[in-house]
């Protein structure tokens, strides 16, 4: 059975690890409001929409198509699937996939295939895209992770598990803000949060799942930091 005990603390790959998330930490919400973030925010919406996705194949639903606008805006078309366990993927599914991309980060293989990965996902996704906003940002890292990957390769240039820890940590950042602007701090009438209280038989509203959404997805984040740790000691 694993062990999921953090028996000690600080090591130097484990220093290295805390600080590298603190850094891009500072450096994502100094940069938050400019140009250079805009493809890593669309990015996260684009797991975003592709978690609505994976929800509906999994419930035995049809995606009709995805979309991803350049206001971080996007929509994901489906048909059939559990309408219930579609709504909370999003959120929650981009907030797990920002931990995931964190833990894969401490290793070199894990580094290697959460890129594999993603390059297969961006490819898959360009046969459902509905937009070219979408169809450019999945060719666009398409040859942004095939330069990484050969730069990790061929050169002494070694940044793969360095793109793909920024990356994880600017979706989880950027879950745990798109919760708190779309469904708590103002109350947009169609988010995800809306539909989902509609259906949902508990007396709870579209700002109360907002919460405990956002709770879930800030857990996903202290998780991820925590079973690094784990991972690297």
């Amino acid at each position: 059975m694993a062990n999921w005990e953090l028996k000690s603390c600080c090591n130097h790959d484990q220093v290295a690890f805390l600080v590298t998330i603190g850094v891009f930490t500072v450096v994502i919400l100094a940069l938050w409001r400019t140009v250079l973030l805009m493809p890593f925010k669309l990015i996260t919406v684009f797991l975003h929409e592709a978690s609505h996705a994976i929800a509906c194949k999994l419930t035995c639903g049809h995606v009709e198509g995805i979309q991803v606008h350049a206001d971080e805006g996007g929509m994901t078309q489906t048909r059939g699937g559990v309408y219930w366990l579609i709504l909370p993927a999003g959120y929650l599914g981009s907030s797990f996939w920002g931990m995931a991309l964190i833990l894969a980060s401490t290793n070199l293989l894990t580094a290697r295939i959460a890129a594999g990965c993603f390059l297969l996902a961006l490819v898959v996704v360009l046969f459902y895209a509905k937009n070219w906003t979408l169809r450019g940002l999945c060719i666009g890292f398409i040859i942004f992770l095939a330069i990484i990957w050969l730069l990790q390769e061929k050169t002494t240039v070694r940044i793969l598990r360095y793109v793909i820890l920024f990356i994880g940590v600017m979706n989880s950042l950027f879950s745990v803000y798109d919760i708190y602007d779309d469904l708590i701090s103002r109350r947009v009438h169609s988010s995800d949060a809306e539909k989902f209280a509609e259906i949902c038989p508990c007396p709870c509203n579209g700002v109360g799942w907002g919460f405990i959404w956002g709770m879930i997805s800030f857990l996903f984040l202290a998780g991820s930091m925590y079973i690094g740790l784990v991972i690297l000691s």
